[in-house]
């Protein structure tokens, strides 16, 4: 779990100034983009009023082995205790949360993600904030898996 915060740390800009993010393309709502071997393809919601920036990532890590890794930052800080899910059009996937961020529980809950990412039109996260206030953040899918590709590819 420690290992999934300090990658989306690392993928937020938290680089040394010397290293230069390479955008690698983006494809409609989604960019891909590589810097100092780490690949990803990111998004931000649509239309969700924003305490922070929100955003989901797929991440790839070759020197750590990490490949299609999947992490989530929420609008809001989730409620301690809520669950944290994710829906793909009919699907639904419980996530692990702790406070604005949220991820698969295994790399198994990762590709069985990824696949549904692949086929779908809309993605939602859907908590309770500290507030007890609904957390809703929707993301469009088109064009994910081109910048998931392109995240794979430049970092293969």
């Amino acid at each position: 779990m420690r290992r999934r915060f300090f990658l989306a740390f690392l993928m937020m800009g938290a680089a040394p100034a010397a290293a230069q993010k390479e955008s690698l393309g983006t494809y409609w709502s989604w960019g891909a983009f590589e810097e100092n071997g780490r690949c990803w393809a990111i998004s931000q919601p649509r239309g969700t009023a924003r305490a922070r920036e929100p955003f989901a990532s797929v991440g790839f890590w070759p020197r750590s082995g990490e490949r299609g890794q999947l992490h989530f930052r929420l609008s809001r800080e989730k409620r301690a205790g809520s669950a944290v899910l994710l829906r793909i059009d009919e699907r639904s996937f419980q996530l692990i949360g702790r406070g604005a961020d949220a991820w698969p529980p295994d790399a198994h809950a990762d590709a069985d993600i990824l696949a549904a990412m692949r086929r779908g039109v809309e993605m939602v996260v859907e908590t309770r904030s500290t507030s007890g206030a609904r957390v809703r953040d929707r993301y469009r899918l088109r064009g994910a898996a081109s910048a998931i590709d392109a995240a794979a590819i430049a970092c293969a």
